[in-house]
């Protein structure tokens, strides 16, 4: 049976802002980085200077990502803010030796049945990345403006257990990224991620 079917125990994390301390600050460029899709293409983040960037940090064997996924929440973000010029990548920081990594064919099966609609999904197969912006749950949202400076940081809404009627969440992510997308500040740049832990090791 797929991984992602099984009832799994999984660890919420809920983060304080001072946990953010080895990652990107807000207001600062980000760090550039080099990785390859799901489908073996190259992407270097400074390619897409220009553009409003989202990275997703993504495990399709974490409950949190299953929820937003088919309940049809993140694709029809990504299909919202990609007809609008946004670059959208998952990024998938999960180490090859834990019992969550997915081979390049089954993240491709597994987020083509979602309905995925990012630019693609990259592979950071030795965790620097996941490191380099302190990723800690997935999902976890961040948003790049087009100079490259970090402009949200955090979680896709206040709902972490989904037990809210969308319409009645607070959208911090969304209302972010419409900040950015039309000059303005962003209200709200920091907020709690949530979600199962990035698998960093084996023994995550």
């Amino acid at each position: 049976m797929v991984k992602r079917l099984m009832i799994i125990t999984v660890s919420i994390l809920v983060l304080s802002f001072a946990a953010f301390a080895n990652g990107p600050e807000i207001g600062e460029k980000v760090p550039d980085f080099t990785l390859k899709d799901t489908n073996g293409k190259t992407h270097n983040l400074s390619d897409y200077h220009g553009k409003v960037v989202v990275l997703e940090w993504t495990n399709p064997n974490c409950p949190f990502v299953v929820r937003h996924y088919r309940d049809d929440l993140m694709p029809a973000l990504q299909r919202k803010y990609g007809e609008k010029g946004v670059v959208w990548f998952a990024v998938n920081t999960t180490h090859p030796g834990h019992r969550d990594y997915e081979t390049n064919e089954s993240l491709n099966d597994i987020f083509a049945e979602w309905n995925a609609a990012y630019r693609g999904q990259l592979v950071d197969l030795d965790v620097s990345v996941g490191r380099a912006y302190n990723a800690q749950t997935t999902p976890q949202m961040y948003i790049i403006d087009k100079e490259g400076i970090l402009r949200y940081n955090g979680a896709i809404d206040d709902d972490p257990r989904g037990s809210e009627p969308y319409a009645e969440r607070v959208q911090y992510f969304q209302v972010a990224l419409d900040q950015v997308l039309s000059g303005k500040t962003v209200e709200t740049p920091t907020t709690r991620p949530y979600g199962c832990t990035v698998k960093y090791t084996k023994d995550t």
